[in-house]
């Protein structure tokens, strides 16, 4: 009986996901505005691969006096609809990049290198009728290569203009 109740539930889940179209834009260019240990301010460009489904690109460049760092991030997300233009997402991807570290007027040491780390993407948005779309989301990171902290969370808001 417990096994029934799990397989309805997960075919009800199924089904509302293709019932609830979300009706995904062909394409949105805008700014990923983060925090936590990612880059702030990021260059953010979604295309649509159907109705339900796309691609997010984000590109984020971080420097300071002794730190620079740049890192393209790549997530496949599904897209479900809650109510009109409001939605929620998920995904998951990749993200590379490159950063140095200059500590030698501390202790005589510089590092830097090539990263390489797996993404996750959980979030909400809501695209108004006039092309803009504003969201909020949660992107937990975990380094396979060259990775400071093994794990991460970056929180940001996105504004974002959909044609």
């Amino acid at each position: 009986m417990k096994t029934m109740r799990r397989l309805l539930f997960a075919l009800v889940l199924i089904l509302s996901a293709y019932i609830a179209n979300a009706q995904v834009a062909n394409h949105a260019i805008g700014l990923r505005l983060g925090g936590g240990h990612g880059f702030g301010t990021e260059i953010s460009y979604q295309h649509g691969l159907s109705d339900m489904n796309r691609l997010e690109f984000d590109l984020g460049m971080h420097s300071g006096p002794d730190y620079n760092a740049w890192g393209l991030a790549g997530i496949y997300q599904w897209v479900w609809n809650i109510d009109g233009g409001f939605n929620w997402f998920a995904g998951a991807g990749g993200r590379i990049g490159s950063w140095s570290w200059d500590h030698t007027k501390y202790n005589g040491l510089d590092n830097g290198g090539l990263f390489l780390s797996v993404v996750g993407d959980i979030g909400i948005e809501y695209a108004f009728p006039i092309g803009i779309q504003l969201g909020l989301d949660a992107r937990p990171e975990i380094g396979l290569l060259n990775h400071g902290d093994s794990y991460n969370t970056n929180i940001a808001f996105s504004v974002r203009y959909q044609f």
